[in-house]
């Protein structure tokens, strides 16, 4: 099982850290390198606070080390040139594994902001490298459950969770330009209003005692086309009026065909949905990128939720907007 990512920490659970509330300085304006810092003063002009003007990623730890590191670092350098940040990736990465073998056990979250500009408002200078930027990081010890997995036609395997109820939201998401679409930034209202949805979801049915089944509840979302895009913290992957199988090490049998929604307008490019992706590629059965519509709910026969820390998590039961559930067997 793994902790509530939203818990509170308190300053003993982190003391390998430089700042009692958990977030450390990796990098500010005036430092040209990656250097822990006790200062971790945050300005009201932060222009991450101010616009948003940044990208953040969260990383599971297991035994000292980070999982899907190699993801990770295409996401630093593909949100670096995107956002025109000068980041040096290699060096930030270094860094990270340095807090991932203190930590252990645990989760990262990195935060990356341009830094303050002398251009008033939306506007910034940058240099053929890019803006520079403050990062920062924190740290929390949690156990990330491995007992289960599913093994990936490449070999490789992923966590698997308990299977969840998952419920249909009537928040959608942004449509984004080109240059936006897919990336983890700062400017995540559309997902904070979904989570409050589901939230309030889970309130009502626990208050008339109708609560959703399963450890991890999840919300599907829709994009501004009506299309369902991903979870409020998850990409997600679906198959259709066909059995699916979550392999054992030693099952032979071919996977059924998944599909995942196309994001090249809302959503979020998250590292598991390319470790997925990027599995399934030279198999029998390479993954499609397909819309899923209203249309096509009735039909599905499978659907799991995937992040980078959770791994994979199957939904046993999915609410509709109409109040009709579609159980699956896992």
């Amino acid at each position: 099982m793994i902790n509530d990512l939203d818990s509170s920490d308190s300053c003993d659970s982190h003391d390998n850290l430089d700042s009692c509330d958990g977030w450390t300085c990796l990098r500010s304006q005036d430092a040209g390198s990656l250097n822990n810092s006790s200062s971790n003063t945050f300005s009201l002009d932060n222009r991450g606070l101010a616009y948003g003007d940044g990208f953040f990623t969260t990383m599971g730890v297991i035994d000292g080390a980070i999982l899907w590191h190699d993801y990770h670092h295409q996401r630093l350098c593909s949100h670096a040139q995107a956002l025109q940040l000068d980041i040096d990736s290699d060096a930030l990465l270094m860094s990270l594994q340095s807090h991932a073998q203190r930590l252990r056990n645990g989760v990262l979250k990195l935060i990356v902001t341009r830094a303050a500009q002398s251009v008033r408002g939306y506007g910034f200078t940058a240099s053929a490298a890019g803006s520079q930027c403050e990062v920062r990081l924190k740290a929390t010890n949690m156990t990330i459950a491995t007992s289960e997995h599913w093994y990936l036609p490449n070999g490789h395997s992923v966590p698997m969770q308990p299977a969840i109820s998952a419920v249909c939201l009537t928040a959608q998401l942004a449509c984004l330009s080109p240059t936006l679409a897919g990336l983890k930034s700062l400017n995540r209202l559309d997902s904070v209003l979904a989570s409050g949805e589901l939230q309030a979801i889970k309130a009502a049915q626990l208050d008339s005692s109708k609560g959703l089944s399963g450890e991890w509840g999840e919300g599907l979302v829709r994009d501004m086309t009506g299309n369902w895009v991903e979870g409020t913290m998850s990409n997600m992957f679906y198959q259709l009026n066909s059995q699916t199988q979550y392999p054992s090490k030693t099952d032979n049998q071919a996977p059924a065909q998944w599909f995942t929604p196309p994001l090249k307008c809302s959503g979020v490019h998250g590292v598991m949905r390319a470790v997925i992706m990027d599995a399934f590629a030279a198999s029998a059965t390479p993954i499609i990128e397909r819309p899923l519509t209203d249309t096509d709910l009735p039909t599905l026969s499978q659907i799991f939720f995937c992040n980078a820390v959770r791994g994979i998590t199957p939904v046993s039961a999915l609410s509709l907007l109409t109040g009709e559930k579609i159980c699956f067997s896992i």
